[in-house]
């Protein structure tokens, strides 16, 4: 079923366009109110969170949202800038019935979305997503709270002091980071305040860069999205370690002391293996997505450790958690999730766990975080507007036969985004060649639809 608002994470849009409006906003705040009374179980406390990240919008939407809820009669809490993960913490520790986190994430300025959390800070399931859906098209007005109950805003002065806390709480006792000289890439973002702050506070000598937000620098060549200016900082000032979070610091990026990217698969297999040998990773088990590379599937086999693979979205890994029981997952982009800490994906929080593993092992992070050879993967963004690209015959033929040629050898991805009007094309095999030219294949077949459908436009 096609949604109307809801993408793989939450609502995201320009700012100030459909569906990213002050007013769509506003009637996502009362739809969410709504429904969540409907599914009241005896403890709601008519208590939200709301947080943002340092995107100019986030002014337009903090107020719209908080307006929306105190009109149904609940009282809202804003704690500003602060990082994805700590909205999931505020919401389950100041039991709240549900937690906003307006950002878009990894995106520039110029984007916004909305995150919704529920009680016990875990995103929303799709089935609430689209109960609210419906109620934000329907009549409202009639569910408005009294005057004498309508709901008031608060703000939070110690939400970061909260979240640092709770951050350090997952490093090892008895561990420091003295010794360790550690550059941090906030992308001028949520965590531009507390991932300094929190590396300080663990003995780290540290470098901050990306920390100067002025609303619309966001992602901008900075954080994990962008981490050449990382490489440099890391090589100039001769770090044992980088360290890149995006623009909501859910996810996490390392670069090595040699200025080598190291992805989400190589930190998941890094920590898989840890927490292996120290007895700590549930049923040998890691969930990650359809993008990881097989590179990570292989060694963990090595290593007795089985892969489940999920739909794209650290949504989709934390459902399956959540299922089996397992406390290890993530995805390549970055976003790791530790769920004996946590319930989403949270950057800072990984990288301690990562820069834990460095001061454990006594090795240098090329050493100790490039556990496997990656297959050679191609991805390739492709942008179209209107009908998706993917219901052309001609389109999915191409992929059968770009498929059967990677049979035995690798294997091909096409899906399209949940937050953007892309298809985004994979492959990966065993030689480069092969999967480039596959995926141009596919790649030119779905250009050939997409100015097909502009002309007939």
């Amino acid at each position: 079923m096609t949604r109307k608002y809801f993408g793989t994470d939450g609502i995201r849009g320009t700012a100030n366009t459909a569906p990213m409006t002050a007013m769509i906003a506003l009637k996502v705040a009362m739809a969410t109110a709504h429904v969540l009374r409907r599914h009241r179980n005896g403890a709601q406390t008519d208590r939200v969170i709301i947080g943002k990240d340092t995107r100019l919008s986030g002014y337009l939407f903090e107020e719209a949202m908080a307006a929306g809820f105190v009109s149904m009669g609940m009282d809202v809490i804003l704690v500003g800038p602060i990082p994805t993960p700590g909205i999931a913490m505020l919401t389950r520790s100041m039991r709240a019935d549900a937690g906003i986190m307006i950002s878009a994430s990894h995106n520039l300025f110029q984007d916004n979305g909305i995150k919704i959390f529920g009680a016990d800070g875990f995103k929303l399931d799709d089935a609430l997503e689209r109960e609210i859906e419906a109620a934000i098209d329907s009549d409202l007005d009639a569910h408005l709270a009294l005057p004498a109950d309508i709901g008031k805003a608060t703000r939070l002065d110690d939400a970061l002091g909260r979240y640092v806390e709770h951050i350090k709480s997952s490093f090892p006792k008895g561990l420091s980071l003295e010794g360790l000289k550690v550059v941090v890439d906030c992308a001028h973002g949520a965590a531009y305040k507390v991932a300094p702050q929190v590396l300080w506070e663990l003995e780290a000598q540290i470098i901050t860069i990306g920390a100067a937000p002025n609303g619309r620098n966001i992602n901008e060549g900075y954080g994990a999205t962008a981490p050449d200016i990382l490489r440099q900082a890391v090589q100039a000032h001769q770090a044992d370690i980088g360290i890149a979070l995006d623009g909501d610091a859910d996810r996490l990026i390392i670069v090595d002391e040699r200025g080598n990217v190291i992805d989400g698969d190589q930190l998941l297999a890094a920590l898989a293996l840890r927490m292996k040998n120290k007895g700590q990773l549930n049923s040998d088990r890691v969930i990650s997505t359809v993008m990881s590379n097989m590179g990570l599937e292989k060694f963990l086999e090595t290593q007795g450790i089985a892969l489940r693979r999920t739909k794209v979205g650290d949504r989709y890994v934390v459902e399956a958690m959540r299922e089996s029981g397992t406390n290890l997952g993530g995805e390549q982009s970055g976003h790791i999730v530790l769920s004996d800490y946590g319930t989403t994906g949270d950057g800072l929080l990984a990288a301690l766990q990562i820069l834990a593993l460095i001061k454990e092992s006594g090795q240098k992070a090329s050493q100790a975080l490039a556990c496997f050879t990656p297959y050679p993967q191609v991805l390739k963004n492709m942008r179209f507007e209107g009908r998706s690209p993917l219901d052309d015959d001609n389109v999915q033929k191409a992929i059968v036969a770009a498929e059967k040629k990677l049979v035995g050898n690798g294997r091909l991805l096409v899906r399209p985004s949940g937050t953007e009007p892309l298809v985004r094309v994979m492959a990966e095999g065993e030689e480069r060649t092969q999967v480039e030219k596959i995926v141009n294949e596919v790649c030119d077949v779905i250009a050939a639809c997409v100015k097909k459908q502009s002309n007939a436009a």
